[in-house]
């Protein structure tokens, strides 16, 4: 995997600036998922990874200055990026500080310091938390960071996750305390460089899983199970209606205002149906043409309690919105797209011109319900084809447009089985497959859901939000829906890696094969792709360059993105490089860029340079290199990290 040396940064000036709270909280708000992820890779891996999760958020949080100036101590600084922030810089050390100190064993006879112990605040009760499991090579690199030093973990994670040199992280881990910086630094380079894992969601301790905890232990506890059901009995009576498992407005908070305006938006009298054929003579073709439907559009208590829930969910309202979303009520009346019962539970989707609404309680009458949101403004015919109604047992079900005239289920890592049509029922699919389902490092299938309408076929997936994501393939800007063997024989090496971008806010994702390499061992020629993930909300961009040699059925990721403009319409050019063994044993740098590249140079660890698109230099295994390239046009680019 190609990785960047970064070049010697100027010494710290001699005068400490000073922080203060205003620009201390702008950097905490601005940052906080990345000190997050930094305290969560230093603290030792032996705490279990629920109370790193909730110890990483508490020293984050914690890390505020208490007056309204504190100095900073003497610690690098760039000309660019977050560290340019004393307030970042602040930050920084006291999470680093404390996170360290928190790795320190307990001593009898000694006090123990506050981030020893477990952290008062956040407390999650009967859950543990935890991120998204990676693949073997995170699992293999977090089994290596718990066997170094807490000084040694900060040392790597502040090369590879900070891209400080080694001169600054002397000058961090000196002013936050460690003794013997020259060890720790020894100790750090026992691992190999591997900084792109260190972004990968297997520490990220800001995009959690959540199981129970002992829930054998609770059910021996008798007495306090039948104190709680009989509070539950006496909640009920006192807020139900005879006969009823729901109040009038379910679990929605009580209402706080008597505001008209927000009053007739909640008046499920005043939510706009849609004719069922209106959409054929309408001039937009998206959600806002789609009728109501559902056997239970006429549920005036249902629809009631979906709005104020919307308008102000419940302590027992688990609310989820993809980023960017927001998660407030209604503006005005909005437009109710379903009403029915799916599976186990009463669902209404609701669509206000810039979200989608789906809220769901369950139909046995228990507490507790669930509000999720999707934005999808400017939705076009493609992206407005299909809504989430339901997942259950691994299965999804769709509510499709009315447009549709096709919808059947494709196994994308299959290119050459059909398709294998969907039983569509008053809108609503028969149960398919998710892949949101499966689990990390099993990807033995990918399941997408392939429509067909009048404007063609095209291909959606599932990446566990409302909306599913469209998938494309070609050079940016000359994008189209992945139809015919060539298309799907391009998607089938990459559509594991899908699972990398779900819960993001995806929109599209398109898959170009920028390059073609012949291997200089003569065994082939491999194949280099560029994947583009484009949101919703128009920033959080993702792109992977994969690569690809002869006989593998799936590509490997070499370099991850995110936010850069490279891939996309508004810049069509890639470069990205990878460490490649031969069958021989010989180890390579290899380097492709897209065709109009006039030359590559390598730097650092790996010296050479080449004229045209690609690059191949023999090298020895764990190296590491700068890639540059010239475009035709002058211009010049770096390599993906």
């Amino acid at each position: 995997m190609q990785s960047q040396d970064v070049a010697p940064r100027p010494a710290p000036a001699p005068a400490e600036p000073v922080v203060d709270v205003e620009r201390a909280e702008a950097a905490l708000v601005e940052h906080y998922p990345r000190l997050v992820r930094l305290a969560y890779l230093v603290l030792p891996p032996s705490l279990g990874r629920n109370r790193r999760v909730v110890t990483a958020h508490s020293l984050t949080q914690r890390a505020l200055p208490r007056g309204r100036t504190a100095a900073t101590p003497a610690i690098p600084a760039q000309s660019t990026g977050r560290d340019s922030d004393p307030g970042y810089a602040f930050l920084r050390l006291r999470v680093l500080r404390t996170a360290l100190e928190a790795g320190l064993p307990l001593r009898r006879p000694a006090w123990p310091k506050r981030s020893q112990l477990p952290p008062l605040l956040p407390q999650i009760w009967g859950l543990r938390l935890f991120p998204r499991s990676g693949g073997a090579d995170e699992l293999a690199l977090d089994q290596q960071l718990s066997a170094l030093s807490g000084p040694a973990r900060a040392a790597y994670v502040l090369r590879g996750l900070e891209k400080l040199s080694d001169g600054e992280v002397r000058d961090v881990l000196t002013a936050a305390g460690v003794e013997d910086v020259d060890d720790a630094l020894e100790e750090a380079d026992t691992v190999p460089a591997q900084a792109a894992l260190l972004d990968s969601p297997e520490f990220d301790p800001c995009s959690l899983q959540a199981r129970p905890t002992d829930l054998m232990r609770r059910r021996q506890h008798t007495k306090a199970a039948l104190a709680a059901g009989a509070a539950l009995l006496v909640c009920g009576a006192l807020l139900g209606l005879p006969g009823e498992g729901w109040g009038p407005d379910g679990p929605a908070a009580p209402s706080y205002a008597q505001n008209p305006a927000a009053e007739a938006a909640l008046d499920p009298a005043q939510l706009t149906k849609v004719p069922p054929l209106a959409w054929q003579s309408a001039a937009r073709t998206d959600f806002s043409v789609w009728p109501a439907r559902g056997d239970l559009t006429g549920d005036s208590a249902l629809l009631r309690r979906a709005l104020a829930v919307w308008a102000r969910p419940g302590e027992k309202v688990t609310v989820s919105a993809t980023p960017g979303t927001p998660s407030g009520g209604p503006a005005g009346a909005p437009q109710l797209l379903y009403a029915g019962t799916i599976d186990t539970a009463r669902v209404v989707i609701l669509y206000d011109g810039l979200r989608i609404a789906r809220y769901a309680e369950p139909t046995d009458g228990t507490a507790g319900a669930a509000l999720d949101f999707s934005r999808v403004d400017n939705a076009t015919r493609a992206e407005a084809s299909a809504v989430v109604l339901s997942r259950a047992d691994g299965n999804v079900r769709y509510l499709m447009a009315p447009w549709v005239k096709g919808t059947s289920e494709r196994d994308l890592l299959k290119p050459g089985a059909g398709a294998m049509d969907l039983t569509v029922t008053e809108g609503v699919t028969s149960p398919m497959a998710s892949p949101t389902a499966q689990q990390a490092g099993a990807c033995s299938s990918w399941n997408a859901l392939q429509v067909t309408d009048s404007a063609g076929t095209r291909l959606l997936t599932d990446l566990a939000e409302l909306v599913p994501a469209r998938l494309t393939t070609g050079r940016p800007g000359e994008t189209g829906d992945v139809t015919g063997a060539q298309a799907l024989h391009t998607w089938a090496p990459y559509s594991c890696w899908l699972g990398a971008l779900r819960s993001a806010g995806v929109r599209t994702v398109n898959a170009w094969s920028f390059a073609q390499q012949t291997l200089p061992d003569g065994t082939g020629t491999a194949d280099w792709v560029c994947t583009r993930a484009e949101t919703w909300r128009g920033g959080g961009e993702r792109v992977l360059a994969q690569f690809r040699t002869p006989g593998t059925p799936q590509a490997a990721v070499v370099a991850k993105a995110q936010n850069v403009p490279a891939c996309g319409q508004r810049d069509p050019h890639v470069l990205a490089g990878v460490l490649w063994k031969a069958q021989a044993g010989g180890w390579y740098l290899l380097a492709a860029g897209t065709r109009d590249t006039e030359s590559i140079r390598a730097t650092g660890g790996v010296r050479g340079s080449a004229e045209g698109s690609q690059l191949a230099v023999r090298t020895k295994q764990g190296a590491q290199a700068e890639l540059k390239g010239t475009l035709e046009s002058g211009r010049s680019i770096n390599g993906l990290q």
